[in-house]
């Protein structure tokens, strides 16, 4: 796998046009701290549909084992498309592809595994759960724990993306800016795409006095994707995920030039936000997207 160039799944943004932050954020509005009810998670989304603002994947994050609720919430004019997350495992996946594949309203954007659901080793754990996906069915695979993330890097298949957990409801949940670091280095040496879940609420790497943990910021994962796409040491790929200062962030993210974009945006694909108009509203205070854009609703 060592080398390959990166994919970009259905809906990423297009490698040599997409902008830094065009189609970045995907919908987590069922997940904490927002954890909104199905109902209140549906219309959201339907209203950001209409918004059509470009940071926004419109791409709907939903447990396997909520496509029931999902799919009750719905109407013969809405049509969501689907990050399925495997929380059952490979138990009950083909009904739940089964079950999207015969809903109109429903289509499949990619496929969301943690590892740590499956027996066995890495390997073994994707090699069954393509036997249920398929082979043109994007997965995101999120290894067990940062130190499986080599093994698990190794064991993807052609298709396959990493997806990395930044946070959490408790403290062992966020990696520290060097195991973070080592991490995107090692994606970005494979050629393998990458997605961030959980814990990346605002842009920039701040403190929470609230809950007392230290967030990483995902302008932040964009630049120390560029940094690891460019081929920097670790180093230099921890101190931008250590970054406080917004001005210096934004202004080294700005210097980037068209391909360079272009490269980090295949290999850093979205992440999952509870907030759909945070990101927006932050990105736009910062100078980052286009004033004249509407602004984000919470």
């Amino acid at each position: 796998m060592g080398g390959r160039p990166p994919l970009t799944p259905p809906g990423g943004p297009a490698p040599e046009t997409g902008t830094l932050l065009d189609a970045l954020v995907d919908d987590a509005g069922l997940f904490p701290p927002t954890a909104l009810d199905m109902g209140d998670a549906v219309r959201r989304h339907i209203d950001d549909q209409r918004r059509r603002h470009p940071m926004l994947s419109h791409r709907f994050l939903c447990p396997a084992s909520r496509l029931g609720e999902l799919r009750a919430q719905l109407n013969g004019g809405h049509r969501l498309r689907v990050g399925l997350i495997a929380d059952t495992g490979v138990d009950g996946l083909s009904d739940a592809l089964m079950e999207i594949g015969v809903d109109p309203r429903l289509e499949i954007a990619h496929l969301e595994v943690p590892l740590a659901a499956i027996s066995g080793d890495e390997a073994s754990a994707v090699a069954a759960v393509r036997s249920v996906a398929g082979g043109s069915l994007f997965v995101f695979c999120e290894p067990a724990s940062y130190e499986r993330v080599p093994h698990t890097v190794r064991a993807l298949q052609d298709g396959d993306g990493l997806k990395l957990r930044c946070g959490g409801v408790r403290a062992e949940l966020f990696p520290s800016p060097s195991t973070l670091a080592g991490a995107l280095v090692t994606a970005a040496a494979a050629g393998v795409p990458v997605k961030a879940t959980a814990g990346l609420h605002e842009a920039v790497r701040h403190h929470d006095p609230a809950t007392g943990f230290t967030h990483h910021g995902y302008l932040n994962l964009l630049l120390a994707t560029a940094e690891a796409v460019a081929g920097a040491e670790a180093f230099n790929v921890r101190s931008a995920l250590e970054i406080t200062d917004a001005a210096v962030l934004t202004r080294r993210l700005k210097a980037l030039d068209a391909q360079a974009v272009a490269r980090l945006r295949r290999t850093f694909v979205s992440y999952g936000s509870c907030s759909t108009s945070t990101p927006i509203d932050q990105a736009r205070d910062l100078l980052l997207t286009n004033p004249g854009l509407a602004k984000g609703r919470r």
